[in-house]
């Protein structure tokens, strides 16, 4: 459906969409969101070294990119503009709590039923992936 104008969109419209495998986006935005949290704290750690003057508080064995930054705000962003209060809720729990979680955990403590869970953590994940450019 055309959620601008109501419309149901044909077969031969919806071809223009290239087809991309589930299990590779969620793969590649899982990643994202693991790698987001060190990050986070990287640049947080980074930026409370240089206000005290203590840059090189620790030997780095590898160049930071400065790319890290841009990706950081790239995920708030994500994250804060393209879900809603309960994809961002399983989002931050299933992922962002730096505890390993089981799915069962997560919609067992939200109160949501096993299919509404997978159905919002579905759409969560696809949101995230398009506000990259992942898909």
């Amino acid at each position: 459906m055309n959620s601008q104008r109501g419309e149901i969109l044909a077969p031969e419209q919806l071809a223009i969409f290239e087809e991309v495998d589930e299990a590779i986006v969620r793969l590649e935005v899982v990643k994202a969101l693991i790698e987001y949290r060190a990050l986070k704290v990287q640049i947080e750690n980074m930026q409370e070294r240089m206000a005290a003057g203590a840059i090189n508080l620790y030997p780095s064995v590898r160049k930071v990119s400065p790319l890290n930054e841009m990706k950081v705000r790239q995920m708030d962003r994500a994250l804060k503009y393209s879900l809603n209060d309960d994809e961002r809720l399983i989002i931050e729990k299933k992922y962002l709590s730096g505890v390993k979680v089981k799915d069962i955990e997560v919609y067992m403590e939200i109160g949501l039923a096993k299919d509404r869970y997978y159905e919002i953590k579905r759409s969560a994940i696809s949101l995230i992936a398009t506000a990259l450019g992942i898909i």
